[in-house]
């Protein structure tokens, strides 16, 4: 999803397309000119080879071959990974390097500029280098491919991260031919074609770096593959777990992800693979999140996401999101990201459009595949809403530099993070869209809406997947074609704007207003159960970790953010420090819940006692207005568009 150097505000869309060229003339500049392209050049295709049957020390054990000219050579480990949206490539888990040249170890050296860059002298008469390492598989904390992927009884394999390059390459360019060795009894998946499979050896076929980097491979003890869809462009569905009983789909789960496919199909009109995967890893033990590919998705979520109603509830937005990735970010994706290789920087100031377009037909579509019904969509927007009411950091940041300053953004830590703002084109792309999507219904008279900007934009040249760029002007003249209106101002001003007001005039033209009421709605309860966290944003002003203390979970009553000049930040809360005691009892969530809703009919501040680093504190939050959730209510005599937009589409 999770995902940029600095952004100059385009003046025009002329500016925007000038720089998109001047981008892949620099590009084509680089690969005739950087060392180590032209040996690289003139051999075959490298080779790589990944034994992935360490379950136990989950290290991923590698033989490269890079053919070579002799030389000076630079090897660049891929730096800038697509889907990620920053430099993100684990380049801390490569171990025990050695590079050697017809038997003979040759030296490297780091590039003391480039971190990720290696020199080494190809001797005379050889033609390659042959490179061995480890790849350590990280532990908690990293964020998306660099996080936890590997278990006992699983692992998920992104090529980036057991590879180097001859630098200046254009990926697309370079061939590639790679095999993987797997526990004999495990099952596996992956968007690459294979040339031959047998007992936990695999080898696919010829390749390019850029397909091979853009196809993860799955494997585990416990697979299931579900088939979604058949004839031209097959869907599947992989799953692996830690427990067999995790794979437990049922048939009404399976119909609604059937559906997902037929409705992405009918709001595009086109699809961009031969085939597809979703790659699906239910475990409790790797890191959660989606990482978009162009005919697959790599995708992690908690072990019971299809046996606890709760937990489908709450994450059901995860692959529908992943999916719509492979038209929006992988067939069309913004110039700035249009790069030749790993390790040329990415420009992220259209991801409201990447990554906020998608953010919103995706939850789109878990309400035309059923997997939401029309109330739990609701309650979708209106949590997004409230969200993006309690950002104050939208006084000084504008919406455009959440995006433009999005590699930084990743990383940044959740304390302050409404103040901060985070990679809020996430959510309130989401709105924004909203946004768009009622005004063509407005103007249009209910004729027209953002499904039509989906066909023209991302359903043109069916089966195709060259992969196209586009500018902001590309996106103003495709709305615009929909229903003529001045675009470029109605985005430039929700883009650049510093106002403390959320954006919520799609949700008014509607037909709805966001509402709070002391009664959460089932969506709230299952994201507050399944994420451990009890979110108070909304009243209180912080955010506190709910767990049971469990290995890996946040210390429970541990505050993860105070909402800047809340009644918590009034009283001296901060992230960081842990709620010990309410009203003189130990900290429970429902405890705290329970404090909230007294104080509403007395004059009496909630008492806290905090633990601060190894101070104990007592603190005095002065609030009465007890719990507030986010609903939508009904605006009477308007024109009901929201349950309109969710309705299925495709036929049945």
């Amino acid at each position: 999803m999770r995902t940029h150097p600095c952004y100059r505000a385009l003046v025009s869309g002329f500016v925007g397309l000038i720089g998109a060229c001047s981008a892949v003339h620099a590009a084509a500049a680089a690969d005739a000119a950087a060392p180590g392209g032209a040996q690289a050049a003139a051999g075959g295709p490298l080779t790589l080879a990944v034994d992935l049957r360490d379950t136990t020390h989950r290290v991923f054990r590698v033989q490269e071959n890079i053919p070579a000219s002799p030389g000076h050579l630079v090897l660049h480990y891929p730096k800038w990974i697509p889907g990620e949206h920053g430099p993100t490539g684990p380049l801390d888990g490569v171990a025990g390097l050695t590079i050697s040249a017809e038997g003979q170890a040759l030296p490297w050296r780091r590039d003391l500029e480039d971190m990720y860059a290696l020199h080494v002298e190809v001797p005379p008469g050889a033609h390659g280098v042959d490179l061995a390492f480890q790849y350590l598989s990280p532990g908690p904390g990293r964020a998306f491919g660099g996080g936890v992927a590997a278990t006992t009884e699983l692992t998920v394999l992104e090529w980036n991260q057991v590879l180097f390059y001859p630098a200046g390459s254009n990926a697309s360019r370079v061939g590639v031919q790679a095999r993987v060795s797997l526990p004999a009894d495990w099952g596996w998946a992956s968007a690459l074609e294979t040339a031959q499979s047998a007992r936990g050896e695999i080898s696919f076929a010829p390749t390019t770096l850029e397909t091979l980097v853009d196809a993860p491979l799955a494997a585990g003890r416990h697979f299931r593959q579900i088939h979604l869809s058949s004839g031209p462009g097959p869907v599947r569905l992989d799953l692996f777990a830690d427990r067999a009983e995790e794979l437990a789909a049922s048939e009404e789960q399976v119909r609604q992800h059937q559906r997902l496919v037929a409705e992405a199909q009918a709001l595009f009109g086109a699809r961009h693979y031969s085939h597809y995967d979703f790659l699906f890893v239910l475990s409790d033990h790797t890191s959660h999140f989606g990482l978009e590919h162009h005919q697959s998705s790599d995708d992690r979520i908690d072990g019971d996401f299809f046996t606890s109603p709760e937990a489908y509830l709450a994450g059901s937005g995860l692959l529908t999101h992943e999916f719509v990735h492979s038209w929006n970010g992988k067939f069309r994706r913004p110039a700035g990201l249009m790069t030749t290789n790993y390790n040329q920087p990415m420009k992220g100031d259209l991801l409201w459009v990447y990554e906020g377009l998608t953010t919103y037909w995706g939850e789109v579509l878990a309400a035309r595949s059923g997997m939401r019904n029309a109330e739990q969509f609701r309650d979708e927007i209106a949590a997004t809403a409230a969200q993006m009411e309690y950002v104050p950091g939208r006084t000084w940041r504008a919406l455009q530099d959440t995006a433009d300053a999005a590699q930084r953004l990743y990383e940044a830590p959740r304390a302050w993070q409404n103040w901060r703002r985070g990679v809020d084109y996430y959510p309130e792309g989401l709105l924004l869209w909203l946004d768009v999507d009622t005004l063509l219904r407005e103007k249009s008279h209910g004729e027209r809406s953002l499904d039509d900007f989906a066909h023209i934009f991302f359903g043109r040249d069916d089966g195709s997947m060259e992969p196209q760029g586009y500018t902001f002007d590309d996106v103003v003249m495709a709305l615009d074609k929909v229903q003529h209106h001045d675009w470029a101002h109605f985005l430039r001003a929700r883009l650049d704007a510093k106002l403390a007001e959320a954006p919520l005039d799609g949700i008014v033209r509607a037909g709805w207003k966001l509402v709070y009421s002391e009664e959460p709605s089932a969506l709230s309860k299952a994201k507050e159960k399944v994420g451990k966290l009890l979110d108070l944003g909304s009243s209180l002003g912080l955010a506190v970790a709910a767990g049971d203390n469990s290995p890996g979970a946040e210390p429970e009553g541990l505050v993860m953010d105070v909402i800047w000049k809340s009644p918590a930040f009034d009283a001296g809360l901060a992230p960081g420090v842990r709620v010990v005691a309410v009203n003189g009892t130990r900290f429970t969530a429902d405890v705290m819940k329970d404090a909230i809703k007294a104080a509403r009919s007395g004059t009496q501040a909630i008492e806290l006692l905090v633990q601060d680093f190894d101070q104990f504190r007592t603190v005095k939050v002065e609030y009465h207005g007890g719990l507030r959730y986010p609903h939508l209510a009904r605006i009477e005599n308007t024109d009901e568009r929201l349950d309109v937009l969710g309705q299925p589409r495709a036929p049945k």
